[in-house]
Order: C-alpha cells, then sequence, then structure tokens
C-alpha cells in the first residue's frame, strides 16, 4: 500500500527474515508494509510470502546493484547475513559492507543490523584457551558479524544493532536435539558446562525486530540483546522431559571433545559454546529478558514453544 512505511527484509524466506515478514504482514493495521528480499523470487516459500500480502523483490547479498535496487523507497532495512551458506567470515564481513552501503545510498531511516559478538575482544587470536581457525578467529560466525558492526557507524547510518542467541528452532533443524545412547535412554549432547545458555524462539526475534522498528529514534544508535529464557543444559533436558513424556538427560560434553564432532563447523560451534560458557555473566546479562519482553509481551519462555513444536524435533 503506497501511505505505509516499506520495511525492507533481507533474508525473508530465512529464519529471522522470515519472522519479522510474518510480524508486519499480521499488523493489518500497522504503519508498514513488507518488502520481502530473496534470490529466488520462485521459490515456495517466496511465492508464500506474496501469497500472505508481501512484496517480494530479488536480491542478493553478493550484488551490490541488486541491493542498492532493493532498498529503494524503503524507509527501514532489516540486515541479516547467513554464515552457515558458505562458511565464509570474509564473505560475510563483505556482504554487511555492501548492506551498508546499499542502506546509505538509499537514504535509509532505520537499519537494524542482526550482529553478534566479535568474540576476539574477550579472547584474542594469540590466547591458547580455545583454538584459533582460519589464523584469524576464535568463533567465525560471531567475528565477522561483530567485526562488521563497523561499516555500518562508518556509513553514519541511523542503526540498531540487534544480539540474537540459539534458536530454539535448532533442536528440530541443527542437531541439537536429544539423541539415544548406547544405554538406550535419551540425552542432550552440549558443551555448556553447568551454564546457563539464553535462547529464543524464531519468531520472536521478528516480533522484537518489529517493534524496534515501530518505536523508530528510541532505538537508533543502541545496541539490545534479546532472549526468551536462560537456560542450564540440566534445565533444557527437564523440560524436554515434560514435553516428550520421556526421560531425557543432559551430558555436558567436554570443548574439545565437542569440536571434533563429525559436522561442519564443529571447531566453529564449539568455541561458540566455549564463549559462552567462559563469560555467561557477560552473555546473558546483555540479553536481557525483560526488556525482550517490553518489545514483545506475547515472547515465549521454552516450555511454551515445545509444546507447539515438540513433535517436530527428530529424536536420534
Amino acid at each position: 500500500m503506497p501511505d505505509k512505511k516499506v520495511i525492507a527484509v533481507l533474508g525473508a524466506t530465512g529464519a529471522q527474515g522470515g519472522g519479522l515478514v510474518h510480524a508486519i504482514l499480521n499488523d493489518k493495521s500497522g504503519e508498514f508494509t513488507a518488502r520481502a528480499l530473496t534470490r529466488n523470487v520462485n521459490s515456495d516459500k517466496a511465492k508464500a510470502l506474496t501469497d500472505l500480502g508481501a512484496e517480494v523483490v530479488a536480491a542478493d547479498l553478493d550484488d551490490y546493484e541488486s541491493l542498492k535496487k532493493a532498498f529503494e523507497g524503503a524507509y527501514g532495512v532489516f540486515a541479516v547475513t547467513n554464515f552457515w551458506e558458505h562458511f565464509s567470515p570474509e564473505k560475510e564481513t563483505a556482504q554487511a559492507e555492501s548492506i551498508a552501503k546499499a542502506a546509505k545510498e538509499a537514504n535509509v531511516e532505520h537499519v537494524i543490523w542482526s550482529t553478534l559478538e566479535d568474540t576476539r575482544k574477550w579472547i584474542p587470536v594469540d590466547d591458547n584457551r580455545m583454538p584459533t581457525l582460519g589464523e584469524k578467529y576464535k568463533v567465525p560466525h560471531f567475528d565477522a558479524k561483530g567485526e562488521a558492526d563497523k561499516y555500518f557507524t562508518q556509513q553514519n547510518l541511523p542503526v540498531t544493532f540487534l544480539l540474537t542467541c540459539g534458536y530454539w528452532e535448532n533442536l528440530i533443524y541443527f542437531g541439537w536435539g536429544p539423541t539415544k545412547g548406547e544405554d538406550g535412554k535419551l540425552a542432550v549432547n552440549l558443551p555448556i558446562g553447568d551454564k546457563k545458555l539464553p535462547g529464543i524462539a524464531v519468531e520472536d526475534i521478528g516480533k522484537s525486530a518489529y517493534e524496534i522498528f515501530k518505536r523508530g529514534n528510541e532505538y537508533v544508535g543502541k545496541t539490545i540483546g534479546i532472549a526468551g529464557e536462560h537456560l542450564t543444559g540440566k534445565q533444557i533436558a527437564e523440560s524436554l522431559t515434560k514435553a516428550l513424556g520421556e526421560e531425557v538427560g543432559y551430558n555436558a560434553v567436554p570443548f574439545d571433545v565437542y569440536r571434533k564432532f563429525d559436522f561442519p563447523g564443529a571447531e566453529d560451534v564449539g568455541n561458540m559454546f566455549q564463549f559462552k560458557h567462559d563469560f555467561e555473566e557477560y552473555f546473558c546479562g546483555i540479553r536481557n529478558i525483560e526488556e525482550t519482553k517490553s518489545l514483545n509481551p506475547s515472547l515465549q519462555n521454552f516450555d511454551t514453544w515445545l509444546q507447539q513444536n515438540k513433535s517436530k524435533i527428530p529424536l536420534g
């Protein structure tokens, strides 16, 4: 609708972007409309967004001109990159730089950059508490995003830095769900010792981001961390036990063992968990649940999310 302000949403068919597009479209009387940006406008997910009322536009993070065109006339841009698509921190920072330049050129009034910490500020590259990866990084998929924050400030953009946390959907899609051990019993295997881990439902990231856009200037220039709940591995297992009706244990996997697990990026993820463990007070502290609730009063806790999603979790 021409009288509504356009929010251009990168990654619109993905997790975070998809959550935001749905939040915008569900607010029929709101002042915003969604421009869903995706590489493939003919995908089933893109067509579903068109059916819901989104303007679906082709954009490629590796094609600056396509970004510039996709941002034209937009009030806001939700900027997100997907490290797991290519596993290249250099590519991710280059994409973020292109997003920032294109947003500046389009005179966008509010950018939300979905970022994470540059862990090297806590654990320098020459610190041997955890392995250095690719000679330059500790947690590549964190460090690249944190390093890219500078591009948004260098362009003097009206930006909000949104610090997210692990999606509970990772239990469904990323292998974090309970698996059966040699004893035949289910257990969650995570390297977080007895520390708390912030988590959130993907749709709640979208709802929180939408509220930040709605509040506009109040959040420009700020860094905000969001979470639905902070839980220990034991608490995660207890909630799963209750939801699944079958006992789920918790194995606190050593970091070094987790880093050797057989999946792409295991070293990166192992280092990530060690960072969250070693700096729990900071990591949980900045991802404030009460502040998240102030943005999103319908914020789900883990038990609520499980009630809706328990049947989707594969039990290996």
